[in-house]
């Protein structure tokens, strides 16, 4: 059996500002739709499904974002997730420049945990809290520069 990983879901509280985020740091929005009905439910598992959704991709092709904000059944709000935590942990992106994706994570609020880390000189690298809580690592590969 073949397989490949088609997209990574993620609940989040605000779509529009969601999507601007991703698209800030250079995912393409592919589309957007309202989505909602029997095979809704039964593909998700909850009555009344309805949801807005918006898949993303990244420049390269390889990876997409399904970003989805409930409508029905009304969302859980739940405490940010902790790196440690577990269950889904992060979302991690490779950028060219660290500096410069950390200026636009910065113009929607999203800032380091902590700090950027220097992993042997190989790679500079930070989690941001993203928007909805999102852990995003960004990751610069320092071999390339």
């Amino acid at each position: 059996m073949a397989i490949k990983l088609e997209n990574v879901g993620i609940a989040v509280e605000d779509l529009d500002a969601a999507i601007a985020f991703f698209v800030d740091l250079g995912l393409t929005l592919l589309g957007r739709d309202t989505v909602s009905g029997e095979w809704t439910d039964t593909a998700v598992g909850l009555d009344g499904n309805h949801s807005d959704i918006a898949m993303l991709q990244t420049p390269d092709g390889n990876g997409r974002l399904e970003l989805f904000q409930y409508i029905n059944p009304e969302a859980i709000e739940t405490a940010p997730t902790r790196p440690n935590e577990i269950g889904m942990h992060r979302v991690a992106f490779s950028v060219d420049d660290i500096d410069a994706a950390l200026e636009i994570a910065a113009r929607h609020g999203c800032l380091p945990l902590r700090g950027v880390g220097n992993y042997q000189d190989l790679y500079k690298l930070t989690y941001v809290r993203g928007p909805s809580g999102i852990i995003v690592m960004l990751a610069q590969d320092l071999t390339k520069s």
